[in-house]
């Protein structure tokens, strides 16, 4: 039996990286899932792939009436929603704050935060009548620590969703609904591209490099895959997790567990070397 077998998901931001591992996880541990995302000819290929056991559904994420519908769909073609996995994201504008434009800055904080509260706002009521849910919200370790993003303005978005999952997860919690989060490291996706300007086509051939690039970056030597934040979402949809609740799961190999060994062992034979010559 599969981990999932009898739940119902919504996934959003389904379309490529993180989100369409998961789509592809959830439904091999026995799900029946909707998932969301801009393109439609990915959506649908995605969908027909997995089956009758997924449908696709064009969403913005930013809109509360599409987000409304999406959670509908959920219920009126499978009965129910167990899990929301509020995953949709994207880039945010780089540089310093003197350069931020206002604009940019709304627009993000609508992909990355809006779209979360609508998912929660929307789906709670479904599973509050149901008394069971798990709500899970894609994080990031950059809204944990500063310095993780090229964007400041992303790191605070993230930061918001970690916090607001905490609040909504003390409220909702008083009806067996949980909602957690899980806080990505350097997960080997097109977002990074993204981020840099390059288009979404070209992003998405980027993630072989992010492998090689990040293989170093923490303990664990290698880049993370969007495999490893499937997983610990099939762990937080799941009856495992039942007593896990307002919890930020971080899948980062350590990278924000502090220096890496090596380079601390190597910048003690630095300074080792150093008072010898100053001796």
């Amino acid at each position: 039996m599969g981990r999932l077998d009898g739940k119902v998901a919504v996934i959003t931001g389904a379309t490529s990286g993180i989100g369409l591992r998961t789509a592809e996880v959830f439904v091999a541990e026995g799900a029946k899932i909707v998932i969301a995302g801009r393109r439609i000819p990915e959506g649908e290929a995605l969908a027909g792939r997995l089956g009758a056991a997924c449908i696709f559904r064009q969403t913005d994420v930013t809109q509360e009436d599409q987000m409304r519908a999406l959670i509908a769909l959920a219920v009126d073609r499978f009965g129910k929603i167990d899990c929301l996995f509020n995953n949709a994201g994207g880039p945010a504008q780089t540089g310093g704050i003197e350069g931020l434009e206002v604009d940019r800055f709304d627009a993000a904080m609508a992909t990355l935060v809006r779209s979360v509260m609508l998912g929660m706002k929307h789906a709670a009521p479904h599973m509050k009548k149901q008394g069971f849910g798990s709500i899970i919200n894609n994080g990031s370790i950059a809204g944990r620590l500063a310095g993780f993003s090229s964007s400041v303005v992303y790191g605070a978005a993230k930061a918001a969703v970690i916090h607001l999952t905490r609040c909504v997860a003390m409220e909702l919690g008083e009806s067996n609904v949980r909602v957690n989060s899980i806080s990505p490291g350097a997960i080997a996706t097109g977002i990074f591209g993204k981020a840099l300007g390059l288009s979404t086509e070209a992003a998405e051939k980027t993630p072989a490099v992010m492998r090689e690039v990040y293989k170093a970056a923490q303990p664990i030597p290698r880049a993370g895959l969007p495999d490893d934040i499937a997983h610990a979402a099939v762990f937080l949809a799941s009856d495992e997790s039942s007593f896990v609740n307002g919890h930020d799961l971080v899948v980062d190999g350590a990278i924000t567990g502090g220096r890496n060994w090596t380079q601390q062992q190597q910048g003690y034979v630095a300074l080792r070397k150093a008072f010898d010559q100053g001796a």
